[in-house]
Parts: C-alpha cells; structure tokens; sequence
C-alpha cells in the first residue's frame, strides 16, 4: 500500500504528467455538465414523468449507458460519441470489401489523415439523422398526460438536429484533445466516464436495501466479493496472449550487421475486446424496440418477454451471438496473410514454419484456437448480469457492473490509461504501479 501512495505521489512530482492529468480531468467534467444541459424547447419535469422503465431493454437504453444518462436527459450531449464510433466501424468494414478504402487505409501517415477526415464527415451525417430521430421521439414522448415538448415543428426539430450534431462534434474534438495533450484515449475515457456515472447512483441504490433490510451485510459481501473476481478475471483475459517467436535473418549494410534478433508476434486471447457484446447487445435489442411501437399486439409482447434481458432464453442467444461476433470482428481487424507478407519482406520467419501461405496458415491456427475460449470468456461475462441478478436479486442498475459492455469498457479503458502514466513514470526513472512496469493496455474501444 505504501508503494501505491509513493507512486501515487510521484505522479505529481513529472509536472508535465501532472498537467496532462489535470487536462484529461477538466475536459470530463465539460463531458459531464454537456449531458445534463436540456435542449431547448422541452419541459425537463415532463420528460423525467415520460422516461419509462422498459426503455433500459432497448436500443435507446443500449444508447443511454454509453453516454451516461444524457439521452434520458434529453441533453445537447445526448448523442454522445457514438456517432463518430458507428463511423469509425463503417469504415473498418468499409476496408474489407472496397479495394479504394483498402488502399488509402495502407498509405501510411497520409492514408490515415484521410481516413479520419472521412471518418469525421460521416460523423456529421450520422449524427444529423440520429439528431431528427431524437427529435421526433421526444417530439412524440408524454408524461403524465402532457407533452414532452409543448411546441414541436420545424423551428424545434431544427435546433435539435444542429446542437445535437454540434454536440457530437464538440465531443469528438474534445476525445481528439484528451488524446493529443491528455492522458488515456480520449474517445474511450469519454465512454468510460458515461458508464461511471451511473455507479454512484448504483451503490446508493444497494446501500438503501442493506439500511431497510431487504439485503443481508453477508449476501452483500458474497455480491462484492465475486465482482472483484470477475474483475480479476477480466484483467487477465484482456492481458492474455500468446506469443509467437519471429526469428530474423543477418543481413549486411555497408559496414553494419542488421537483424539475427528474435521478436514475438502477441497474438491477444480477446482481439476483438469489447465489439462482439456491442454488436450483439445492439441486435439483442432490436425485438424490444420494436416491440415498443406495438404495445397492443400479442406477437410483439410475447417477442418482448422472450427477449426481455432478464430472461434465460435472452441469455442463450446473446451468449452464441458473442461467440459468432468474436470470431467475425476477428476476422476482420486481423489478417494473418498480412502479418506473413510483412514478415517476409522483412526478412523474418516462424522457426519450423516455411514463409508465406504456410506461415499465413500457422497463425491463422493458432489465432483460431486461442479465439475459442476469449469468446467463450466474451459470452460469459456478458450474460453474468442476466445470474446476477436472478440469484442475488441484485439492482440492474448495479448488476450491469458484473459483467456485459460497462465492466469490460472499464477494465480495458482504466488499463491502457495506467500502461500511459506507468510509461511516463518509467521514463523518468520512478517505478510504476507494477514492480515489472508491465502493465498492458488497448488503443481504445474497439481500436479506435
């Protein structure tokens, strides 16, 4: 404990760390206070009379956790940055089926410029539509008995579309900022600090069954107890990898001798992170808000009970749906015929494994297997909450944190945040929080 406090400390003693730190904390409360300013045009105590419970069910719920309660809120951040990550998936997929987004996403430096320049267009776009979604819903939404929004038309449909794009917009530039002279990946830290916010309210939700009665101190230490493990779990499959040995061939420049070193390929046990549960969850939910617009018909509310995320039914389907998904974005972010074409241009070959297609093949086995048990972790976690809360009668609110989208965003995000400070800290000499300075973390949700 005593170390944690020094490293804690030395933190503050790299002022240049120190004042990224403080930059990455300020741009998240501008984040926070975005998601609580209403647009103009609704009645803030009508609309919290009008947000009803099944919305968590649905796509709309899906879209609240990830920007922390301001879609409930009808904010000018409601969008959150989820536009610009549909966009950047977009483009991700884009790459594998046209040969043009193929190309400018292997033209180095400038082909990435591009393809963030286009990224951000089509950020606009979408946010725009999304943006005349909301409009509409809210223009639709009532509480008790009277309308979210007294004057709908073009005026109000209009300023919604434009702030809530500008919102979108100004998130984004603030991800890019955190990025570029904070600490952390922006974009990540922004849906992390959404998620979070909904933990306090959570706790105190638990907090108030322990003081009425309703739940027992030991169940409450079992319920505590067994996050921490999952936790622990979830930090040891997002580290995991299996390491494959690269040997390179001497070779002579001049006057200098080049290569005849070994390096590792680290093929990662969870490559996909956390997109399989997002596509899923995403297509999980669709019966539901369906559903929604037809409270009258019997198919549609026998549809909703069989799909309602409490169920066992939901669980089985969403839990093949991950592993199906883990396998797809894998596919798709990793191609072992690249890695083998590099690998052999650059003089590098697997010890025993002839270069080219055979190299190409070997990875591609081993990245198969190792897949395996990452998705079946994948599926597992994700439909923790669904036990968590039938066996514990836990809170959803709380129950989420157990496993599904939140706990794996966190775990990744707060990872990679501590790989960069221990990077700065190991570079002026201090020690990490780990002895090792080992710490492994990802890019970003998703590899954004």
């Amino acid at each position: 404990m005593s170390k944690f406090l020094q490293t804690f400390q030395n933190i503050f003693k790299i002022e240049e760390l120190k004042d990224r730190i403080l930059f990455t904390l300020g741009i998240l409360i501008v984040v926070r206070i975005g998601s609580h300013i209403t647009l103009p045009g609704v009645d803030v105590s009508v609309l919290k009379m009008s947000i009803a419970a099944q919305d968590s069910n649905t796509l709309f719920g899906l879209f609240d956790l990830f920007v922390g309660g301001a879609f409930s809120n009808a904010a000018i951040f409601a969008l959150g940055i989820m536009p610009y990550i549909t966009a950047s998936i977009i483009f991700q997929l884009a790459g594998v089926v046209i040969p043009e987004i193929q190309k400018i996403q292997k033209d180095g430096e400038e082909g990435r410029r591009k393809i963030n320049q286009y990224t951000r267009i089509l950020t606009v776009f979408i946010s725009m539509l999304q943006g005349w979604g909301i409009a509409i819903k809210l223009g639709a939404q009532t509480g008790g008995g009277l309308p979210v929004v007294p004057e709908t038309g073009f005026w109000f449909t209009s300023s919604a579309i434009i702030l809530l794009s500008a919102g979108t917009v100004f998130m984004m530039w603030l991800g890019e900022q955190i990025t570029e002279r904070g600490i952390g990946n922006g974009i990540s830290l922004i849906i992390m600090i959404g998620i979070i916010a909904r933990l306090p309210a959570a706790l105190f939700n638990e907090w108030n069954l322990i003081m009425s009665g309703s739940r027992l101190w030991p169940v409450e230490l079992v319920v505590i107890a067994l996050l921490v493990v999952i936790i622990g779990a979830i930090v040891l499959v997002t580290q995991g990898a299996r390491r494959i040995p690269v040997q390179y061939a001497k070779r002579q420049v001049g006057n200098k001798v080049f290569g005849g070193t070994t390096q590792y390929i680290p093929l990662r046990v969870n490559t996909a992170g956390v997109m399989p549960i997002i596509f899923a969850q995403s297509l999980m939910f669709i019966p539901n808000t369906i559903a929604t617009f037809f409270p009258e018909s019997p198919f549609f509310n026998t549809v909703a009970r069989l799909f309602d995320y409490q169920s066992f039914f939901y669980a089985a389907v969403y839990f093949l749906m991950i592993v199906f998904f883990t396998y797809f974005y894998t596919a798709i972010i990793f191609n072992p015929k690249d890695i083998a074409d590099n690998m052999k241009k650059q003089g590098g070959f697997i010890p025993g494994i002839r270069p080219g297609s055979h190299t190409s093949e070997y990875i591609e086995a081993i990245l198969t297997r190792i897949t395996l048990p990452g998705s079946v972790f994948l599926g597992i976690v994700a439909v923790l909450p669904t036990f968590v809360t039938y066996f514990f009668n836990v809170d959803m609110n709380f129950a989420s944190f157990f496993g599904g989208t939140s706990l794996l965003i966190m775990v990744g995000v707060a990872l990679d945040t501590l790989q960069q400070i221990e990077s700065h800290l190991l570079m002026r000499h201090y020690d990490g929080f780990m002895k090792s300075g080992k710490i492994k973390g990802r890019a970003g949700i998703g590899g954004f």
